[in-house]
């Protein structure tokens, strides 16, 4: 069923992380989590690879995975016990747990489908073993929305990267140009320049299409006096980055001038009041209440917000609805917008860390 390999816990290189969590495993009563979200599984152990499953608890930090990342799995993760396992979970974690003697197993709710968390009911109910499956959400991603120095550092040079890849890229903006022809160079320079990859699709949306938040670039061209939205990121040392700018190729009509000037000063003004301790729904007021003012309130159909890490969309979220906190640590966007349907759209999109109570722009590609 299984083969392990290595100690428990020996040269664990995350010791701060794992008392967190235990802590909170602790206080939930819980005998042990299971993680399978891949960025929580990188933050926690080092494994770098989606395929695996990792078992925290009070005294253990077991790893397990297939043959294929089995090696990986030794080199990247030293603190960790490391499971070979075959098959579906369901055909090796019951046996696991029995060994381990847990009976109370938090799981990641939103990672692991109903066909999953039903097979692995049955499974257990088969093989007669006392174990209750208690779902979770977000024990280790709200660890993870309070960035260390070193995790700084990374996001800072993920940061530094796509402020200088967009300053080449609007060389570019010139009429006749198409919108992919764009994207692709600032894929290509991002990618020659260091960036692992890139943390999502590169977005540029010229005129009609820069009303749509999320659209994906075409063989449309540059047309002069639109808006073109670009919105890029790189990747260091797994860490994001994620960068908003509207530009124009020549000069923008009365109305989306006007418009990115009241973005932008929403966008200032969240940024000049943002601070710790503040609700996440109060910051998304502090630039919607801008907008709203101007009569755009209804083009403005998104948070004002995420957090930034190991994924490009994490804790916390700036929204309306939000009920996350604000605290030093964090690190997220302020990316405030304003889309006509049909005519195009204007997003100004910078990342900030709260430190001493307020923010600081870690940006600094020209608006």
């Amino acid at each position: 069923m299984t083969n392990r390999i290595g100690e428990d816990e020996k040269g664990n290189s995350k010791p701060k992380r794992l008392q967190k969590l235990r802590a909170s495993i602790a206080e939930k009563e819980l005998d042990a989590l299971l993680i399978s979200q891949p960025e929580n599984l990188r933050y926690l152990s080092g494994f770098t690879d989606s395929t695996g499953w990792l078992f925290i608890s009070g005294r253990n930090a077991i790893l397990a995975t297939d043959f294929i990342r089995l090696e990986q799995a030794k080199v990247e993760s030293p603190g960790c016990e490391i499971i070979k396992i075959r098959q579906e979970l369901h055909d090796w974690l019951p046996g696991l747990v029995y060994d381990l003697g847990w009976h109370k197993l938090a799981f990641e709710a939103n990672l692991i489908s109903y066909d999953g968390y039903h097979k692995l009911s049955e499974a257990i109910k088969t093989k007669q073993i006392n174990l209750e499956l208690v779902p979770t959400t977000g024990m280790v991603e709200r660890l993870r929305s309070i960035k260390e120095p070193e995790e700084l550092r990374f996001i800072t040079k993920a940061v530094e990267l796509a402020d200088a890849v967009f300053e080449q890229a609007k060389a570019m903006i010139r009429p006749g140009i198409t919108e992919k022809e764009i994207a692709w160079e600032i894929e290509k320079n991002l990618r020659q320049k260091g960036s692992e990859g890139i943390p999502f699709d590169i977005i540029v949306a010229s005129g009609p299409n820069a009303a749509l938040p999320h659209a994906r670039p075409a063989e449309k061209t540059i047309r002069s006096g639109e808006p073109v939205l670009i919105d890029m990121g790189a990747r260091i040392g797994g860490y994001c980055s994620d960068l908003s700018r509207t530009l124009f190729s020549g000069r923008a009509n009365k109305t989306f001038q006007e418009i990115y000037n009241i973005v932008l000063k929403a966008q200032t003004a969240a940024i000049e009041r943002i601070e710790s301790g503040m609700d996440a729904s109060q910051a998304d007021k502090l630039s919607r209440s801008v907008i709203e003012q101007v009569g755009y309130g209804d083009a403005f159909g998104h948070g004002l917000g995420h957090g930034v890490g190991l994924a490009v969309h994490e804790f916390p979220r700036l929204g309306l609805n939000s009920s996350d906190s604000l605290s030093d640590g964090m690190v997220f966007t302020i990316e405030p917008g304003i889309y006509l349907a049909g005519q195009g759209g204007v997003r100004i999109e910078d990342m900030v860390t709260l430190e001493n109570g307020k923010a600081r722009v870690l940006t600094r590609a020209s608006k």
